[in-house]
């Protein structure tokens, strides 16, 4: 038993940074992906024996960790509108990741993607998972994952390269 909670311990330690930041770009507020991250970390821990077993314990983390949030969604969605994502984009804090590693344009730039494009984008290009994998964690069609990171980065380059050609003009 001791060896499953140093297991469980030693894999929260080496993989919640990852998972945090892949749940921040999925859902775009810093506290609600700490919930959901934190949530998601208790489910893995009461069914460690299973998770360790799976074949990417952290992207079941994070797929966990959205489901939380989707179902969290459904049942305050009559109580509590859904935020312009505009405005979430917009706060101050919005593009600041855990560690303070990526730009806030780019993080702006993600929020203002569909959800399930910045999934793929988490998934894919946060935590490195290969197409395959991205596919089965989000339930959908390997086809589908290729098609939303690939509208992601369109959308993400038409964002973004307007703005970098500005700055490398001044």
């Amino acid at each position: 038993m001791g060896s499953n909670r140093s297991d469980f311990a030693e894999f929260y330690r080496e993989t919640k940074d990852e998972c945090l930041f892949a749940v921040l770009v999925s859902v775009g507020d810093r506290d609600t992906a700490q919930d959901l991250v934190a949530e998601a970390f208790a489910r893995a821990c009461a069914s460690w024996q299973k998770v360790s077993k799976h074949p990417a314990p952290a992207a079941w983390v994070v797929r966990t960790a959205l489901n939380a949030g989707v179902s969290r969604w459904r049942r305050r969605r009559r109580e509590v509108p859904v935020p312009d994502l505009a405005l979430v984009a917009d706060r101050p804090d919005a593009g600041e990741p855990a560690d303070g590693c990526v730009d806030p344009r780019m993080m702006a730039a993600l929020l203002r993607l569909p959800g399930r494009q910045r999934q793929v984008v988490a998934l894919r290009v946060f935590m490195d998972l290969d197409t395959e994998r991205t596919a089965q964690v989000l339930g959908v069609a390997p086809g589908t994952v290729r098609a939303h990171l690939s509208r992601a980065i369109a959308a993400l380059r038409d964002d973004l390269i307007p703005c970098l050609q500005k700055e490398s003009q001044s």
